[in-house]
């Protein structure tokens, strides 16, 4: 009578020790990312946060939101969204979704500008977008942090900013969940 009842409770162990395992997610299972720009935080009050999500080992895609709490600095952008798509280029695909990487994306921004107009400084706001491309890397460790470094540069399509091209570039710090 208790040998049933042991083989029964060692099925039923080995069952769910089994199914721990499978349960257990890697960091490849993890597809979410959220990052925060480090140097503009830094240099003035300016948040730039970031979230991706990483469709597979080759490409993720997501968005940016930046702020800036501070208009009388001389950054360009007060508000912007720019949305994004990238393509990882790394023969390592223990993690995936890191390495060196190429994007492009589509920034919408509003800023001000100070015009001198016969010895009067006027504001004049403006929104503009830009079409453009980075290059960057990223690092990812088993626990899910992130690090990375991006540049880029986009070419305004509507004409109202004061420039013609946007430059966008930032280390990040984030996590993969």
């Amino acid at each position: 009578m208790n040998k049933p009842l042991l083989i029964l409770s060692l099925f039923v162990c080995f069952n769910l020790s089994a199914q721990s395992e499978t349960n257990s997610s890697t960091i490849f299972d993890k597809h979410n990312e959220v990052k925060l720009g480090v140097i503009k935080i830094l240099a003035g009050p300016i948040f730039e946060g970031t979230y991706e999500y990483v469709k597979n080992r080759n490409m993720g895609y997501g968005a940016s939101l930046l702020v800036n709490f501070n208009s009388g600095n001389d950054y360009f952008e007060n508000v912007s969204i720019t949305p994004f798509f990238r393509m990882y280029f790394d023969r390592d695909e223990q993690y995936g979704a890191k390495g060196f990487f190429v994007e492009s994306f589509l920034s919408l921004y509003s800023g001000d500008d100070d015009l001198d107009y016969n010895g009067d400084n006027i504001d004049q706001s403006y929104f503009d977008t830009a079409l453009g491309f980075a290059l960057g890397q990223k690092w990812i460790n088993s626990s899910g942090f992130v690090f990375e470094v991006k540049l880029g540069v986009g070419r305004n399509l509507l004409g109202e900013a004061p420039f013609e091209a946007i430059f966008k570039g930032d280390f990040s710090i984030g996590y993969r969940f």
